[in-house]
């Protein structure tokens, strides 16, 4: 457990409200049509980033009207902390890669540095061709090595939680995304 029942209850009751479940939920079938036209004829090999991303790959790929195969890969920059820090794999992408089109979903691209080793450690591992797509794209105005292919929609530069982002490990289950209110 990472933080008390209490703490995280406090933090949710303190935080602010950025886009509700609906707002959500249009982000998601915006991303999925995208997605849909633009990889139906590639029985693709989808690789989900875990933790972060089991939200809205569970509800993406009910929406994905085409054949596909579904494999997962751990990697983290956070554990419960709120700032990034070392690159840490748990679970690699695995030789099922090459030769394939892959399409690697996560749940924001913040500054892209995990996105970024994912992309290019697919194509190592021989990729055909190598599409990203994350829920939200943070919009901090900073240089990111990597752009994502299909976006569901843009964040401030706040730290925000919710919808598989979670805040010292908790509240990933949450269907509206929310802001740690800013301190003035």
């Amino acid at each position: 457990m990472s933080v008390s029942i209490q703490h995280a209850r406090d933090i949710l009751q303190q935080a602010e409200l950025l886009y509700s479940a609906g707002q959500v939920q249009a982000a998601l079938h915006k991303v999925a049509q995208q997605i849909n036209a633009r990889l139906a004829d590639s029985h693709p090999l989808v690789l989900s980033v875990m933790g972060g991303a089991v939200v809205f790959s569970g509800q993406l790929l009910p929406l994905l009207d085409f054949p596909l195969d579904f494999d997962y890969v751990h990697v983290s920059r956070y554990g419960d902390a709120r700032h990034g820090g070392a690159m840490h794999w748990k679970v690699e992408p695995r030789e099922n890669v090459r030769g394939r089109v892959v399409l690697l979903l996560d749940d924001i691209l913040d500054e892209g540095h995990t996105l970024s080793a994912l992309h290019e450690k697919v194509m190592e591992l021989g990729a055909d061709k190598c599409y990203s797509a994350v829920f939200a794209d943070k919009q901090h105005g900073r240089k990111k090595p990597i752009r994502a292919d299909f976006v569901g929609m843009e964040l401030p530069d706040r730290f925000v939680f919710g919808y598989g982002m979670d805040i010292e490990g908790a509240w990933r289950n949450l269907p509206a995304i929310y802001a740690v209110k800013e301190q003035k």
